[in-house]
């Protein structure tokens, strides 16, 4: 097969910087195990990689979306926190009144200050 450039990758990704980025992306991807999409032709991965951006042999969203995901330290639980404050609080309620009925459900009240007792 013929040599592949980046003028030929250009005109599937514009951007140069983004293309580096999903041909080494794909280049991990295809040394991971992934199926490979044209003939390899004892081309190394990176050239592989390339060889399929340029035939448009990939899903360029899917691929970006590995890349950020292989990138993360964090992945963040699409549940907001509130959620999850609302339920335990939900269940410790559940828990107190099945414990002492509805009498630890209710707040105590404070002790009344004597007319004489100093606050300062």
């Amino acid at each position: 097969m013929a040599r592949v450039t980046v003028e030929d990758c250009i005109m599937q990704v514009p951007n140069r910087f983004d293309l580096v980025l999903l041909a080494s992306q794909r280049a991990r991807d295809l040394s991971g195990g992934a199926p490979i999409t044209v003939d390899r032709d004892r081309d190394k991965n990176p050239v592989v990689a390339l060889r399929e951006i340029a035939d448009t042999k990939l899903d360029h969203g899917v691929l970006r979306d590995s890349l950020i995901a292989g990138m993360q330290k964090h992945a963040d639980i699409d549940k907001p926190e509130e959620v999850n404050e609302m339920a335990e609080l939900e269940q410790e309620l559940a828990a107190a009144l099945a414990q002492g009925g509805a009498e630890a459900a209710q707040p105590k009240a404070l002790p009344m200050a004597e007319e004489g007792d100093d606050i300062e």
